[in-house]
């Protein structure tokens, strides 16, 4: 047996029915041209005939001195059948279908008697393409990582064999601070250190974000999102071509992530406005980010901040709006860049302290929440790839809403695509998809200002 990190175990310590602790993705493919009517149940049998199974896909909580979830433990046998499965959607077999599906496959806790992850082959879509949804145990790997994993399964070869994200070939071991994620557990894992540290980094932390008035926690206004949620998970997803962000960026002087806050701001300032929940304050995004630059050789270090970015939903201009948000996330990122690994460390701490407290069931303060959403943009592929002869055309990631986080937006490249995917509280967050269609009039409204 192995001990489970301090983080992990939080992760499965907090778990319950209203809040499930996996991540999850959903990934569209067009089957190839010379797919015959088998090729869902071939592609099946190819993943089952893989039994070589990788230690991280074997492990499993354990009972440890009559303490739960403190130790793994690895299954000798584990039941590919079980874990990897395959379904059709009824007809007619269109999108929403399978969002709906991947939703409630999304719900449902995930066995604490076998290892921690699922993923399902859905055929079935009227249009001939097929889906793979996958969800993994946040305690088992994080949210970036589970990304990587199943990108690491496609090749920009169409005709390759297909690759099973339990048995992936090997790669070169990364230093500490190269494997370093950039997501939620992260940056909990910096702050468990700076913890341990003392408070005198949380003292450093706070005397930083004052000198630079930069947003503090709690600072943001309470809003509709930032309640105590259910166990049901209601998932949206889109695409949006990523040239047109470009050009937005470009003519304004921002960045691709400004662009995509800006758009996330004003869907989220529609979507209140139309149910006069919109706040006088502005909402307050966390934004998981590398702070790592590309000529960045230093080898020690922490260099994974979360950020406290001003949306600015309260400045009716689309492009005020992205200019306060640049302005907010330029004086953060400066201001991290300018600190040592320390300080980083702490700064990382007390940003993301409250959301660890939302871990524990009953903690969501009364008071204003720390910030209102989690908004995180993952790296993926820029060019096309394929898995077993079928092209990706999407990968949509699906986060965790937390206890007082009703809904997450966590986005991804693919190609010349950025993929959103939007999970909310099936009882907190009324109507969804309205925020796909804000989304769409944010971007538009930037491009008519700005083009």
């Amino acid at each position: 047996m192995d001990l489970i990190a301090p983080i992990d175990a939080v992760f499965l310590l907090a778990e319950s029915r209203e809040h499930p602790m996996h991540v999850g993705g959903l990934q569209l493919f067009e089957a190839p041209e010379d797919a015959g009517p088998d090729f869902g149940r071939e592609t099946y049998e190819k993943l089952l005939s893989c039994k070589k199974i990788d230690s991280t896909f074997r492990k499993r909580p354990a009972t440890l001195f009559g303490a739960p979830q403190m130790a793994w433990t690895r299954e000798d046998d584990v039941e590919l059948e079980y874990h990897v499965r395959r379904l059709a959607l009824p007809r007619p077999g269109r999108i929403d279908q399978l969002v709906e599906l991947a939703s409630g496959l999304h719900s449902t806790l995930l066995d604490r008697h076998r290892p921690l992850w699922e993923i399902y082959l859905i055929e079935g879509l009227a249009d001939g393409r097929f889906a793979v949804y996958s969800k993994m145990h946040h305690a088992l790997i994080d949210g970036v990582s589970a990304q990587r994993v199943m990108q690491r399964t496609l090749t920009n070869e169409a005709d390759a064999e297909p690759r099973v994200p339990w048995n992936l070939p090997r790669t070169p071991r990364k230093s500490a601070t190269e494997s370093t994620s950039s997501g939620i557990r992260g940056v909990a894992r910096n702050m468990l250190s700076a913890a341990a540290s003392g408070p005198t980094l949380l003292r450093t932390a706070r005397s930083i974000l004052l000198q630079q008035q930069l947003t503090m926690p709690f600072e943001a206004p309470r809003t509709m999102f930032n309640v105590p949620i259910g166990g049901a998970r209601r998932t949206v997803v889109r695409s949006w071509p990523l040239e047109r962000i470009k050009q937005v960026k470009k003519a304004t002087g921002s960045t691709v992530n400004d662009v995509v806050l800006a758009m996330s701001s004003g869907a989220l300032r529609a979507y209140l406005a139309e149910r006069n929940e919109l706040p006088d304050k502005p909402l307050i995004a966390m934004v998981p980010m590398s702070l790592r630059s590309a000529d960045d050789t230093e080898t020690n270090g922490v260099k994974v901040g979360a950020v406290l970015c001003n949306l600015g939903t309260d400045v009716a201009d689309p492009l005020e709006r992205l200019g306060v948000i640049t302005e907010s996330m330029r004086k953060s990122k400066g201001v991290y860049s300018s600190l040592s690994s320390t300080q980083t460390m702490a700064l990382s701490a007390l940003m993301l302290s409250p959301l660890a407290l939302s871990l524990l069931p009953g903690l969501i303060p009364h008071t204003n929440p720390a910030f209102n959403i989690v908004i995180s943009n993952v790296p993926g592929p820029r060019e096309p790839m394929y898995w077993n002869g079928a092209r990706l055309d999407a990968s949509y990631p699906m986060s965790i809403p937390f206890d007082g986080q009703a809904v997450n937006i966590t986005l991804t490249t693919n190609g010349g695509n950025l993929d959103f995917g939007l999970v909310g509280c099936r009882r907190s967050v009324p109507e969804l998809p309205r925020l796909l269609d804000h989304l769409e009039d944010a971007l538009t409204a930037m491009e008519d200002a700005a083009l």
